[in-house]
């Protein structure tokens, strides 16, 4: 759904810090820090899952999953194979 590293991306393009992306969201701060301090898919409650990406889509931000394709044109952050 999300990786802790597409979190903290997502946040440097919008220019926000944890407590803001919690306030977007309607989370807590230590969620959005345990989140974030997760190696790789970010684990959790489904819905605070989906309140996160809802409120990161809200604020302009597009998720690019492995191998899809970003169809908005704009902005993005994709790491590339090794």
């Amino acid at each position: 759904m999300i990786t802790s590293a597409q979190m903290r991306a997502a946040r440097a393009l919008l220019g926000i810090d944890q407590r803001q992306l919690a306030d977007l969201a309607g989370v807590s701060v230590p969620t959005i820090q345990r989140m974030e301090a997760s190696e790789g898919t970010v684990r959790g409650v489904i819905e605070t899952l989906t309140k996160v990406v809802e409120a990161l889509d809200r604020a302009g931000v597009q998720l690019i999953g492995d191998n899809a394709v970003s169809d908005g044109g704009g902005r993005g952050v994709r790491l590339k194979q090794p």
